[in-house]
């Protein structure tokens, strides 16, 4: 039966991969995959010889009517990220919206995505949450910045390390410097590192640092008593 799979791929452990990704990952007749580069030393390390097309922010638009025709052909084809589930912060929803549209199966399979396992791991409370992904860095930074100062909920981000201290620095202006918070990088590998703190106390540990690795922070809600 012709579908699309949505298949999440570990974070950074290469471990954390579920026995069903590996079998469906096998199976299916095509990979979509964000870089076939990387992809290919998780697929490698599992034995996994299913051909692969790059599927990426910058090509999903020319691309996505193709795949879901070739699928309602009769195609299985299975998508994943560089790391973690499809479509949180990468490519995936117009694919999915497309298939969907033509009432083409989707099934998504459960696994890592870092935002969940930074979460928990964050000793804020997660019984309620907002996600953010990556800030805007420029046009409508100091716009979402100044909304989200009365968010009640515990808010999570993406960055990169390259802008942690800039960032950090512009939720201590907007947030109050005694804003509870935690930084998350290298997850599940070799280095993970889980530093938690008001926002002045993080600003002033990562200064010192070099920062490596994808980061996620976690950020106490407007309403939350610590």
């Amino acid at each position: 039966m012709s579908k699309l799979y949505l298949v999440p791929t570990p974070i950074g452990n290469l471990e954390d991969i579920t026995l069903r990704a590996i079998r469906i990952l096998k199976e299916v007749d095509l990979i979509l995959a964000e870089d076939t580069r990387t992809s290919k030393k998780l697929l490698n390390h599992y034995q996994i010889t299913t051909p692969l097309e790059s599927y990426h922010l910058f090509n999903e638009h020319e691309k996505v009517e193709r795949i879901a025709e070739k699928i309602s052909a009769g195609y299985k084809v299975a998508l994943i990220s560089d790391a973690g589930t499809p479509a949180i912060s990468d490519p995936g929803y117009l694919l999915v919206r497309q298939c969907v549209k033509h009432d083409i199966v989707v099934e998504t399979l459960p696994g890592a995505t870092a935002l969940i396992v930074a979460l928990v791991n964050s000793a804020i409370p997660c019984n309620s949450f907002s996600f953010e992904g990556f800030l805007p860095t420029k046009k409508g930074r100091k716009t979402l910045l100044d909304k989200l100062k009365t968010e009640e909920r515990t808010m999570i981000f993406y960055e990169s390390p390259f802008r942690l201290i800039k960032t950090l620095k512009d939720f201590s202006e907007y947030f109050g410097k005694d804003r509870r918070a935690s930084v998350s990088r290298e997850l599940t590998k070799l280095f993970e590192e889980n530093k938690r703190g008001t926002l002045e106390e993080l600003i002033n540990y990562f200064e010192n640092k070099t920062i490596k690795g994808e980061i996620v922070i976690i950020v106490q809600g407007s309403a939350t008593d610590f």
